[in-house]
């Protein structure tokens, strides 16, 4: 070493790195709060709901496994699980103490994974519903053929279906391959969760996985309304 040096050059290298690690948490630390700053004054419309590819991955799988999840929507957190899977969505419904006769939402990130259901719209209807989606509407959609089971539509004809702009949820359903159990997570009379804690107060171990992340920015859960009438169930 050179006199009047301080460190060798494999010191310098680590002091160096060390460094370089150090702002990029901090530049990282400083971008996410200034993000939520951002959001917290308004200036932002749309929370970040990004979760990272892991969870989804796993929660994709739990899915695929029979399980049941929970995960927030664009207001509320929900419960969701396989629609086609009957023993999932009966736990579900046990665990809120649904009666399986009031029926379930089904909710995807894309109208292309609908298709098998809206195909039988008239023009009319498929573009009202495409003018609305994605967003926080649920249409209540006749299923002619059924091809939806029983255990979702309950002791009704139609379906309720939400394509959401939620990017949780497009991103569950792109990888899932299809549209998920959308239903609020609280038992039955109890106010919906708002957040994670209290779906763990609700639910404590019982459900397989609790999914990351941040709820939309609307304030209240998605409107239903009938696709045929026009009538409104739930403003």
């Amino acid at each position: 070493m050179r006199k009047g040096c301080l460190l060798d050059p494999i010191h310098t290298l680590s002091y160096c790195a060390a460094i370089a690690v150090y702002r990029c948490v901090t530049n990282l630390y400083l971008t996410n709060t200034a993000v939520r700053v951002r959001l917290l004054s308004g200036r932002f419309k749309r929370v970040s709901n990004y979760t990272h590819p892991w969870h989804i991955r796993r929660a994709v799988q739990i899915l695929r496994d029979g399980g049941v999840i929970a995960y927030p929507t664009e207001a509320v957190w929900g419960l969701g699980c396989d629609p086609w899977n009957r023993q999932a969505v009966s736990r579900l419904l046990s665990l809120k103490s649904r009666a399986v006769d009031k029926g379930v939402i089904l909710a995807c990130g894309d109208m292309n994974q609908l298709d098998f259901l809206l195909s039988s719209l008239t023009s009319a209807q498929y573009q009202k519903l495409s003018e609305s989606w994605p967003g926080p509407y649920t249409w209540l959609v006749p299923d002619l053929f059924n091809r939806i089971p029983g255990w979702i539509k309950g002791n009704h004809k139609k379906v309720a279906v939400r394509v959401s702009e939620h990017s949780l949820i497009i991103e569950l359903s792109a990888a899932f391959g299809r549209p998920i159990v959308s239903t609020s997570a609280n038992p039955a009379g109890a106010p919906p969760a708002i957040n994670a804690l209290r779906v763990r107060q609700y639910f404590g171990d019982l459900l397989d996985y609790i999914v990351p992340g941040e709820l939309g920015r609307e304030q209240q859960p998605s409107r239903i309304m009938d696709l045929d009438s026009g009538v409104i169930i739930r403003n």
